[in-house]
């Protein structure tokens, strides 16, 4: 979800307007590389800063190209063989969301990196790599495209990995992997990151994620360290189509949000009917801050988004700490 409270308004002025913003933020970043300065900071941390910094910009800048499309960031061991059930299922998961108009976000690298690169096809990819002293190698499906983007840090590819994703999976993976998983949940958890839908993806009859969901709730869920409504933030599944379905339902009606100060703007591709609206309030009403969601038009600070203006939207007053009950608002959103 973008939390910036305003937008440029659109046309000529906008435009002006737009500029003036960013030409105020970068005198800050200005400001703040001779702060460093004046501050003494060590060669070490201002050499990190200028990498990450440049590292960002490089990818902000490949990524521009393809804001239109929706993308899916996968995560999985960069051990799995071709031809296993694992790096199959990784290639025809990625193979069906391609022929869906997604884009596939991957590691860059061998095992369930290469199967997504694959099954999506060069063209459909991006390639995040990290420079590691071994298994550092783009695979050879996305070496050399355009659309590959290395890094030196982890830190700026998780950025990306996220800040890109409209969707996430992770397949049977090590350390890594994990981390991604994690870290995703705790993001969405806290709001820190926009609602998207996140999948784990076992080969067919495989107990990896099962066994890691049972983990969860015996030890999170169970102690009571995360709320019931946290489940619902993801999903385990062996099923293709089911994991494809999470991911392609989830943008069936709703499309996009944002705040507007201190209101939550939810836009729809389709509106809804009034009798849905109804049942909206009634059962969510825990998480609406004063007056009930109502349906409306664009609101005037979404003026920097001309290409959803048309989309109607659903806006709220919301909490922002129950983000497994949003989830569940948005599936009841998206419902047939």
């Amino acid at each position: 979800m973008d939390t910036e409270p305003t937008e440029a308004p659109a046309g000529p002025r906008g435009a002006r307007r737009r500029e003036h913003v960013v030409r105020e933020i970068a005198d800050e970043i200005a400001a703040t590389a001779e702060k460093l300065v004046r501050d003494q900071v060590g060669i070490a941390d201002i050499k990190l800063i200028n990498t990450a910094l440049k590292e960002m910009r490089y990818a902000f800048r490949v990524f521009a190209r393809y804001k239109d499309f929706r993308k899916v960031s996968t995560f999985g061991s960069a051990r799995t063989p071709p031809g296993s059930p694992c790096y199959e299922q990784a290639h025809e998961f990625s193979r069906r969301l391609a022929d869906a108009g997604y884009m596939v976000i991957t590691g860059a690298g061998p095992g369930i990196m290469r199967a997504c690169n694959e099954g999506s096809g060069r063209d459909r990819s991006f390639g995040i790599n990290i420079r590691l002293p071994f298994e550092q190698a783009a695979n050879d499906i996305i070496n050399d495209d355009p659309k590959l983007v290395n890094f030196k840090y982890f830190f700026t590819r998780k950025l990306m990995f996220v800040k890109e994703a409209d969707a996430i999976a992770l397949f049977p993976g090590g350390f890594g992997t994990h981390d991604e998983g994690f870290e995703a949940l705790t993001l969405l958890q806290t709001g820190k990151s926009k609602l998207v839908p996140v999948v784990f993806v076992d080969a067919p009859g495989g107990h990896y994620w099962k066994q890691w969901r049972d983990y969860v709730v015996d030890h999170l869920l169970d102690e009571s360290l995360i709320s019931p409504a946290d489940m619902r933030l993801f999903k385990v599944t062996d099923d293709v189509e089911e994991a494809v379905a999470e991911i392609t339902t989830f943008y069936r009606r709703y499309h996009s949000s944002r705040y507007v100060r201190d209101r939550l703007v939810v836009r729809l591709v389709e509106p809804l009917s009034d009798v849905r609206l109804a049942a909206l309030n009634e059962e969510f009403a825990d998480i609406v801050v004063g007056d009930p969601i109502v349906q409306t038009t664009v609101l005037p600070e979404e003026a920097g988004e001309p290409e959803i203006a048309h989309l109607p939207r659903l806006v709220f007053e919301f909490g922002r700490r129950q983000f497994g009950r949003l989830r569940m608002l948005i599936d009841a959103i998206n419902a047939p």
